[in-house]
C-alpha cells in the first residue's frame, strides 16, 4: 500500500531539478519581504520563501538569500547584510502579492524596489532599513550571524536575525494583540509560479493535544482503526479524544432516529459501512464525542 514511491538521490539531480522538487514539495512556505540597505544607504527590497520563525525567546527569524542557481553569484540582500547587518522583514498578504512578485525582479544594484513595485517606505524605529507600509506586519531585526552553506549555485546563506520591534496594522488585531488569522489573508509560496492563499474555506482549525493526552489511534477498536471509510484525519481526530464515550452516551446515541433508521435498513458489513459514513459526517461537523459514540454502538451489537 505504501511502497509505490519514486526514489531519487539528490546528488544525481541537477541544481535546477533539486530546486524544482524541493520548492514544490516543501510548501506552502511563508514569504520574508526583506528590506536592507548598503553602507551608502541605498535601499533594496526582495522576497524570500526560504523563511520561518525559529525561536520566541529570544525572538529569532531565519531566512536565506541563496546564491543564484545559474552562476553562483550572491544577491543584493546578502551583500547589503554583509555591510549593514540589519533587516526589516515584512509579511505578504493577497492585496500586495503582485507588487511583491514585481519586486523580485533582478534589477541592477542600487535600484530601489520600493519605487519599482510601488510600495511605500516608512522609517523603522530601531534599524536603518525601512518598513513596507502596505504589509500587515513588519519585524525590525538585527542580524546575529550569516551561515554560508556553500559557494556554488543554489547554495543557501542562512541569515539568523533577532527581532527588535514588531509592527502590526491595527485592523488585523483585537484587544489581546493577537492577529486575526481570518483577516490577515496571507499568501505563501508553492512550486513554480504557484502561490497559496490562507483565506476563507482554505482555513481550518484543529484542537492541539498540548495540555491533554489523547487516547491515540492505537487504542481505537480494530473495527474503527481498520475502517475502509474513515480517513487518517478522521482517525487522528478520534485518537485525540481523552477517553472513550460513556456507556450512557452510547445508549442515548443508539436511540437517535437517524441512527436507528440505519440499523433498521442495513446489516452486516453494509451496516458497519453506513454507520462509519454517518460518523464521518459528524466528525466533519466537529461533533467528535458524538461521532465516537456512534461508532461504538457497533461494539454493542
Amino acid at each position: 500500500m505504501y511502497t509505490d514511491f519514486k526514489s531519487m538521490d539528490p546528488d544525481a539531480l541537477s541544481v535546477g531539478e533539486r530546486q524544482q522538487l524541493l520548492t514544490a514539495l516543501i510548501a506552502p512556505r511563508p514569504i520574508a519581504f526583506a528590506s536592507t540597505v548598503n553602507k551608502e544607504g541605498l535601499i533594496n527590497l526582495s522576497p524570500f520563501s526560504f523563511f520561518n520563525v525559529f525561536s520566541a525567546n529570544p525572538p529569532v527569524l531565519v531566512f536565506s538569500p541563496s546564491r543564484r542557481g545559474r552562476d553562483g553569484t550572491t544577491k543584493h540582500t546578502y551583500e547589503n547584510l554583509k555591510e549593514v547587518p540589519e533587516v526589516c522583514i515584512s509579511v505578504v498578504n493577497y492585496a500586495m502579492v503582485e507588487q511583491m512578485s514585481l519586486a523580485s525582479t533582478e534589477y541592477d544594484y542600487g535600484v530601489n524596489e520600493f519605487e519599482k513595485a510601488g510600495f511605500t517606505a516608512i522609517p523603522s524605529d530601531t534599524i536603518q532599513p525601512p518598513r513596507v507600509a502596505e504589509s500587515p506586519a513588519n519585524f525590525e531585526c538585527t542580524v546575529n550571524k550569516i551561515i554560508e552553506l556553500g559557494e556554488e549555485g543554489g547554495s543557501g546563506n542562512l541569515v539568523v536575525a533577532t527581532i527588535q520591534k514588531i509592527h502590526i496594522q491595527k485592523q488585523y488585531i483585537g484587544d489581546t494583540n493577537i492577529p486575526d488569522t481570518t483577516q490577515l489573508d496571507l499568501v505563501a509560496r508553492m512550486g513554480g509560479n504557484w502561490y497559496s492563499r490562507a483565506h476563507g474555506e482554505s482555513l481550518f482549525e484543529i484542537p492541539k493535544p498540548l495540555r491533554n493526552k489523547g487516547i491515540g489511534v492505537d487504542q481505537l477498536p480494530p473495527s474503527i482503526r481498520n475502517s475502509s471509510i474513515l480517513t487518517g484525519n478522521n482517525l487522528g481526530r478520534l485518537g485525540n479524544s481523552e477517553e472513550f464515550p460513556s456507556s450512557e452516551l452510547i445508549e442515548k446515541v443508539r436511540q437517535r432516529p437517524d441512527l436507528e433508521s440505519i440499523y433498521t435498513q442495513f446489516s452486516g458489513n453494509k451496516l458497519e459501512a453506513e454507520v462509519h459514513k454517518f460518523a464521518q459526517v459528524l466528525l466533519e461537523q466537529n461533533e467528535v464525542e458524538l461521532a465516537f459514540a456512534v461508532l461504538m454502538t457497533l461494539d454493542d451489537e
